[in-house]
């Protein structure tokens, strides 16, 4: 099943408040925060050998990765909202 049907109402909700691009754009963010949460989950149970009460390094790197990413969408969502013609 496509994220478009499985997040139907979600992205219609959003399109209608932000526009299309905006809309999905923080469909996008919430989709990653879930796979934030889920990460963080398993990684209290994947504890890393070398660093006792931290998360294995490969959960530290998918996290990294996954906040990266909402960072650079929340950056794009911030350039669409400015009105055109606008910079910096």
């Amino acid at each position: 099943m496509s994220v478009y049907d499985e997040r139907h109402e979600e992205l219609e909700k959003h399109e209608f408040m932000m526009g299309k691009a905006r809309g999905r754009l923080a469909v996008t963010l919430d989709v990653l925060t879930d796979a934030l949460v889920l990460v963080g989950q398993h990684g209290v149970y994947c504890d890393s050998a070398r660093h006792p009460g931290k998360p294995a390094m490969d959960v530290q790197l998918i996290t990294k990765a996954i906040t990266d990413a909402k960072e650079l969408i929340s950056g794009v969502m911030a350039e669409l909202k400015k009105p055109v013609g606008t910079t910096e």
